[in-house]
């Protein structure tokens, strides 16, 4: 609407002047982006003021997360270089510093990037950097506790419609694996590190893009909302669908 305004307007001011036609074309540009985040800004606005935020109910998880209510935070991530793989396990470092909770562990979910072939000469060596610095990793804040840290592996299939091998489905494909892992499905991951038992009583999965960061307690906040019961899904098997509660938050 601002946009159109904006335009008729211009135009309108055009035609009853005698500015020159090119002059005033080389604004049209400008003048529409001005128009376009006014109007932005505007509707915003009234967003927020007809649609006030909620808080949800929490559970007071200050004195750490239950066991019952074990945690996965999962970074679903792609291996391009050393220098990548040294990025990705320093953030893992810290987010874990960040929050330390003896019922919160930390996976980075892996895949490689497309190729015109199943396995190129320095996939094996990229591998080889992350797995060894999960390990290390583990081994760092033993004195913690162990099993903090895990690894996702998985290798290349063939995608016939785009015409290379790549991770099943990417980034979607590889929270569907992990998932299915944690419920008890094996084959999925040519490569893991970690106690793949202990993740079986997994009743959480926080995920987490490859740059964003986990603030101080945030995991133990998001756990003690997801727990809440008024927060807990309910579904309606009449509707097929959640009626009430949240199944992602």
């Amino acid at each position: 609407f601002f946009i159109l305004a904006a335009t008729i307007l211009f135009f309108a001011a055009a035609h009853y002047s005698s500015v020159n036609w090119l002059g005033l074309a080389l604004l049209v540009i400008p003048v529409l982006i001005c128009a376009s985040h006014l109007g932005m800004g505007i509707v915003n606005w009234f967003s927020m003021q007809l649609f006030r935020p909620q808080s949800l109910p929490r559970m007071d998880y200050e004195q750490g997360i239950p066991p019952e209510h074990r945690t996965l935070v999962a970074v679903p991530t792609m291996l391009t270089s050393a220098a990548g793989i040294e990025h990705l396990l320093e953030g893992m470092e810290v987010r874990y510093l960040a929050n330390r909770d003896p019922s919160l562990h930390f996976a980075l979910v892996t895949d490689l990037v497309d190729a015109d072939a199943e396995v190129l000469p320095a996939d094996a060596q990229l591998v080889s950097l992350i797995r060894d610095g999960i390990q290390l990793l583990n081994q760092t804040y033993a004195s913690d506790r162990s099993n903090i840290f895990y690894l996702f592996h998985r290798s290349r299939e063939w995608n016939a419609q785009e015409g290379v091998w790549m991770g099943h489905e990417r980034k979607r494909g590889k929270l569907a694996d992990l998932n299915a892992t944690l419920r008890g499905k094996q084959g999925l991951f040519t490569e893991m590190v970690g106690e793949i038992e202990i993740l079986q009583s997994v009743k959480y999965v926080i995920t987490l893009d490859t740059d964003t960061q986990l603030p101080r307690d945030a995991a133990r906040l998001m756990v003690g909302t997801l727990a809440h019961r008024l927060n807990h899904p309910v579904f309606d098997a009449r509707k097929s669908r959640v009626v009430e509660g949240h199944t992602i938050l």
